[in-house]
């Protein structure tokens, strides 16, 4: 045999080897897209249906990876091309002050501790004290009060806007009880429910029903009354006006003054949980003025702060959801 024909064989066999591994790896990945495309075929073995399983979790992992950096992207873009970053100078200035005045000892350490000892209590506060707890303990009061508040707010506001002898029922009562601090019926819940936490999340329910419930009954009233004849005309039901007319146009002050009020309850958990409590950031800032720990009372500071911050941004994106069809002046 020559050896030009020797390297033709051999290029003959190759060529089929090729088409085999093809026609193999076309099979396999046939029989893979047979397995996983057919959701209801009963005949499917456990195995098939947990190799379609992990397909579909590879592709939901990959298109949620894609999702977080085209976010990642677009929150860095926004960060820049909206000149967020301004709003960061003046807590670098803030913190380079603080910093100079710990260092030259303008100020006793005792009284304003440098920011790297923060961190150190933050660290000794998270592994051998209760700061979990106490956290968890604020919000979940903060949330509690205001579930309970505002569902009593938004219910009685509707009803005292639709009638008018509820609203002459109620409103004389409320105006009156709204203008005694909140602060003032602490006391007085201490001693009917002692210092656990009904009588914290009664009277973070209180501050936050009052504002509610008010510009809600306000937001019905002020509602264009053609909207009503029209509603009328059309013979719909009082049931139907609510949930046509009336929720979707105090909708944005609803949830303006909720985001008010979430901001308002978290102040005064503060100061309920420091006034009567042995747990919670109130509670850590009252023990920290009393024993004179400066670092924990500036920790404490510092996190309902961050706390706060982000609650308020939670609603602000609750309420820019839910008012999203709503355009407005933007500058």
């Amino acid at each position: 045999m020559s050896g030009s024909s020797a390297i033709a064989l051999q290029g003959n066999k190759l060529t089929s080897a090729v088409t085999i591994a093809e026609s193999v790896s076309v099979s396999r990945s046939e029989r893979v897209t047979a397995i996983t495309s057919s959701d209801t075929d009963p005949r499917l073995s456990w195995g098939a249906r947990l190799l379609r399983a992990l397909v579909d979790a590879d592709k939901a992992l990959d298109r949620a990876f894609d999702n977080f950096g085209r976010a990642c992207l677009k929150g860095i873009r926004l960060f820049f091309t909206q000149k967020l970053y301004i709003g960061l100078f003046l807590p670098i200035i803030i913190l380079a002050l603080w910093q100079t005045a710990s260092s030259h000892e303008w100020v006793k350490p005792i009284f304003l501790p440098a920011p790297g000892k923060l961190f150190a209590t933050f660290d000794f506060m998270l592994e051998k004290g209760n700061l979990r707890s106490d956290i968890w303990t604020s919000v979940s009061l903060v949330g509690q009060g205001i579930i309970y508040g505002s569902i009593a707010a938004i219910g009685l506001s509707l009803l005292a806007g639709i009638s008018r002898p509820v609203e002459m029922f109620f409103t004389p009562t409320f105006n009156y009880l709204r203008h005694i601090p909140t602060i003032a019926w602490l006391p007085l819940m201490v001693v009917w429910l002692g210092l656990g936490a009904p009588a914290k999340i009664l009277i973070i329910a209180k501050s936050v029903f009052f504002p509610l419930f008010l510009n809600g009954l306000q937001a019905i009233r002020n509602i264009d009354k053609g909207y009503i004849e029209l509603a009328d005309a059309l013979t719909l039901s009082k049931w139907q006006i609510v949930r046509k007319v009336i929720c979707p146009a105090i909708l944005p002050a609803i949830a303006v003054n909720l985001r008010y009020s979430a901001g308002l309850a978290w102040a005064i958990v503060v100061a309920a949980e420091g006034l009567s409590g042995m747990e919670g950031l109130g509670y850590l800032i009252f023990r920290g003025q009393q024993l004179l720990m400066t670092d924990q009372l500036l920790v404490s500071m510092i996190l309902i702060g961050l706390i706060g911050f982000v609650i308020d941004l939670l609603m602000l994106k609750t309420q820019q959801r839910l008012l999203r069809w709503k355009v407005g002046f933007d500058a």
